[in-house]
């Protein structure tokens, strides 16, 4: 069957999350498919952004800390992302970068795994085409704490959930391919093995059904600046399942980035630390209060879904659109040496359709 633009505004007619479209601003004939690589601005990043700088920064200054309620911004947008990953109150953290992040929840996993005193279990596991700043971040942790960094294929992930597997380290949509872990399977078997997860949600945040809790995944990280569309370099996010909390606090286990902000009472200003109890001990620096207060506006574009089936009906038009992309391509570029490297099945796609050209293309940008 031929595909006509008729068909495809046909679509566009019956789409119960049209309205949607007013929740974000595109230059006049701009068709944009990279939000994999920098979301589109949210209407109402302008003007909340432009009130950040000129009410709460400019005439409230200092007392904007609390009149404003800057203090809570890391918690405060981290319990809005978390109602898109599968993660209860109190579980997320915005804030830093991704790779900052992944710094912290993997020295946290790794000081969890020493603490059981196996020292034949010293293995990190991650895909080959996982992106490279994760495992630049696991390769600097691994040579620290004298562990094995292990890069295997993806179909071979589950072969090598052995005995001697400390940490399963994954981005669960991967960035080159767009192709889906099945999170709550892996997790099992690493779990079967004795190891933790670490889960990347860089490319599932916002994008794909994300259920962290009912996976019981042990850690999670995520950018803010593709699918939550919170603007170029927006603070990311950490999530971490309450047991691991609890035995943190239990055998006083610290982040390594223990910075003020992690502190139990940071305006104490007191030179011993004392870390914070639950996710706030994996805080770590000031807040970047006007780059959350963006990434809440984009945040926000995602939650508008919700009364329309959120993350459930974003993923049904998700699959519809790269099934169409993938239609079209292979209906008007046969001969031109594309192939498609996205799963087709769609148990283990993305919200994302990969052709490569024959040259090079410009890599995704994040972290």
């Amino acid at each position: 069957m031929t595909l006509t633009r008729q068909d495809t505004l046909a679509l566009d007619a019956q789409d119960p999350l049209a309205p949607l479209r007013r929740q974000f601003r595109l230059p006049e004939g701009v068709i944009y498919l990279d939000g994999n690589s920098l979301g589109v601005l949210p209407a109402a990043a302008p003007a909340r952004v432009a009130a950040a700088v000129q009410q709460e920064w400019g005439e409230g200054l200092i007392r904007s800390w609390n009149s404003a309620d800057w203090v809570t911004l890391p918690r405060r947008v981290g319990d809005k992302i978390g109602r898109l990953v599968g993660a209860r109150p109190g579980e997320t953290l915005a804030g830093e970068s991704t790779s900052v992040n992944l710094y912290k929840v993997l020295a946290a996993a790794i000081l969890l795994i020493k603490q059981q005193g196996d020292a034949s279990r010293r293995v990190i596991v991650s895909e080959r085409s996982n992106f490279p700043t994760d495992l630049y971040i696991a390769e600097g942790l691994a040579r620290q704490h004298g562990f094995e960094l292990k890069l295997v294929e993806p179909d071979d992930v589950a072969a090598h959930c052995t005995a001697s597997l400390a940490v399963l380290m994954l981005t669960h949509v991967n960035y080159r391919t767009g192709r889906m872990h099945d999170m709550a399977a892996l997790t099992r078997t690493a779990h079967a093995a004795g190891a933790l997860t670490i889960w990347d949600l860089a490319h599932s945040a916002g994008a794909v059904p994300v259920d962290l809790n009912a996976a019981e995944a042990d850690f999670a990280i995520g950018c803010g600046y593709k699918y939550l569309n919170g603007g170029p370099g927006a603070p990311a996010f950490l999530w971490a399942h309450p047991r691991h909390l609890q035995t943190m606090e239990r055998e006083d286990l610290w982040q390594p980035l223990s910075g003020w902000f992690g502190h139990a009472a940071p305006f104490d200003f007191t030179p011993q630390y004392r870390p914070a109890s639950g996710i706030a001990r994996f805080a770590c620096g000031t807040p970047p209060v006007l780059g959350l207060t963006a990434l809440e506006t984009g945040v926000d574009t995602v939650l508008a879904a919700e009364p329309l089936g959120g993350m459930a009906a974003l993923r049904r038009k998700s699959l519809a659109l790269t099934d169409l992309f993938i239609a079209l391509v292979e209906q008007r570029c046969a001969g031109h040496g594309l192939s498609l490297v996205t799963p087709t099945e769609h148990a283990i796609r993305g919200s994302r359709s990969t052709s490569p050209a024959p040259r090079a293309a410009m890599p995704s940008c994040r972290h």
